[in-house]
């Protein structure tokens, strides 16, 4: 499966915040600033305030020459750190990994998703009519790197899917800047008249290494997909995972139990085909509104018994609310194990630990009361009787020693003899 990559850029990504907190600033110019040596310098600007020629790093009173009326609000130290983590998290519903790309942009790797939502320009499309509804501004680019698609939503003109093989003639025009340089390369390749792309692609890599370090050329490969870029997703991707994507918002417990299920038979199913079991599971719902409801149970031994684990599920699904309606579930399991198989036995009158039922039993009697309320003791050899059991570490713990039945044990020794 060829690899593609999405870039999404806030040009205007904390400005655009404090216009959600205050929405009378949605049409005026103002700016964020914090104090730099004695004198306020200005760190975002909105939309209206860059068209007034006023820019980041400026002074504040040097932009107030410019803009009198010009509104300046104190910068908040981390706040990009998180909005662009609350965001990420928000754009999970469409890809399972998502990486922060600091200060103001993430990254998405969605190969094999943009069918789910009938072809890469809806899939795009859906992604930009989402997040501008939060009242963000963004550009959006696709490709087959994560380079390219990074150049091309920040630098590029044109189209902003970029087909697949096609990155090399798609970042010919773009400035060197595009490659996620330092900012001393980019200034001296400017000096040296190399403003494009297209004027060193084709320059000897030994002497673009020597001029300009081995980090240019990392970047440079990246781009042109010649260098694998490892991005790390902002929630680990686990293994064993079913995503279920739904046309229409589900608001109802019904459509809830029927996307559990779905879920359950297709992990279980997966699972059994390699021989593995549930221990830990946890049922995610992403509301359309942006909030995710997750819903956690534990098995006390492995298993694949998907009526089992719905009832174990069942008994905690009033807890989600769906309020506009949830778009995205998701079913992980955390925890899996090898799946033992035994042999039963034709006349077996008692089942023992050993028993699936009792194994089921005790999972249901977990879920609706805590895992503190159920208990198991093993025999410890020593003469205080009350030291003489401990709890075990686990339900199936194997005794290693036999309880003393042969004769009655007080269960506590006083420490002075008591009349009867």
């Amino acid at each position: 499966m060829a690899k593609r990559f999405v870039a999404i850029w806030f040009p205007f990504l904390k400005t655009d915040w404090f216009v959600r907190k205050q929405p009378t600033l949605r049409t005026l110019p103002f700016v964020l600033a914090s104090p730099d040596h004695g004198r306020m310098v200005i760190t975002a600007t909105n939309h209206h305030a860059e068209q007034e020629g006023i820019y980041r790093g400026m002074v504040v009173a040097d932009a107030r020459v410019i803009t009198p009326s010009l509104n300046v609000l104190d910068d908040q130290p981390g706040l990009p750190g998180k909005l662009l983590k609350g965001l990420g998290e928000y754009c999970i519903r469409f890809t399972p990994a998502v990486t922060v790309d600091l200060p103001d942009g993430l990254l998405l790797d969605v190969s094999g998703c943009a069918h789910l939502w009938g072809g890469e320009e809806n899939y795009l499309q859906q992604i930009i009519t989402r997040i501008n509804s939060f009242g963000y501004h963004i550009r959006v680019a696709m490709a087959d790197t994560t380079g390219t698609a990074w150049a091309i939503a920040r630098f590029g003109t044109g189209a902003t899917i970029i087909e697949p093989t096609k990155q090399v003639s798609a970042l010919l025009p773009l400035p060197p800047e595009s490659l996620r340089l330092e900012a001393d390369t980019v200034e001296r390749m400017h000096k040296l008249g190399l403003r494009k792309i297209q004027n060193f692609i084709d320059l000897p890599r030994s002497t673009l290494r020597r001029r300009f370090g081995e980090q240019f050329i990392k970047r440079l490969n990246q781009a042109l997909g010649q260098e694998e870029e490892i991005l790390l997703p902002l929630q680990p991707i686990e293994l064993y995972c079913e995503r279920l994507t739904c046309l229409e918002p589900i608001v109802t417990r019904t459509g809830i139990e029927m996307a559990l299920q779905q879920l359950l038979a297709s992990l279980c199913k997966r699972l059994q085909q390699e021989q593995q079991g549930l221990r830990t599971c946890c049922f995610k719902c992403y509301r359309v509104d942006g909030k995710m409801i997750p819903v956690e149970i534990g098995t006390n031994r492995a298993t694949c018994h998907v009526q089992h684990l719905f009832k174990l599920f069942e008994e905690k699904l009033s807890s989600i609310e769906p309020a506009l309606g949830i778009e995205l579930f998701t079913l992980e399991a955390i925890k899996v194990e090898e799946l033992s198989t035994m042999q039963g036995e034709l006349w077996q009158k008692a089942g023992g630990l050993n028993d699936p039922a009792l194994a089921e039993l005790l999972d249901r009697f977990t879920g609706k009361f805590g895992a503190k309320k159920i208990s198991r003791f093993l025999p410890a050899e020593h003469y205080w009787p009350e030291r003489s059991f401990k709890p075990a570490q686990s339900l199936f713990e194997e005794n290693t020693k036999a309880w003393k039945v042969d004769r009655p044990r007080p269960l506590q020794l006083l420490p002075s003899p008591a009349p009867i």
